[in-house]
């Protein structure tokens, strides 16, 4: 039977705070990784992320940064006005086809 290690899950300050302490110099990936249990990418992976949109970095689960989240908003719209389009046209194909 094949053992699969369990995904551990890191709240948003604990791995802003990783990140921190990497890329201010305190401490190397490495050893960081050791300490923690952690794969030495996924440090590199958190500074990078970090130091990319430190005020929105890990937003949490199901959440979504907020540039994100307009944009799912504004598909969804966009998608609903797609849908409205389609049925006028069909309304208006109903329409003109009955009217004669």
């Amino acid at each position: 039977m094949v053992m699969m290690k369990k995904k551990k899950n890191y709240d948003s300050e604990f791995k802003k705070e990783i990140a921190q302490i990497y890329l201010d110099g305190r401490r190397t990936a490495s050893s960081l990784s050791k300490e923690l249990g952690l794969h030495v990418n996924t440090i590199y992976k958190w500074a990078e992320q970090f130091k990319t949109d430190p005020d929105n970095t890990f937003p949490g689960s199901g959440n979504m940064k907020p540039d994100e989240a307009e944009l799912k908003k504004a598909q969804r719209r966009i998608k609903e006005l797609e849908e409205e389009v389609e049925i006028l046209k069909k309304a208006t194909a109903y329409f003109v086809k009955n009217r004669k």
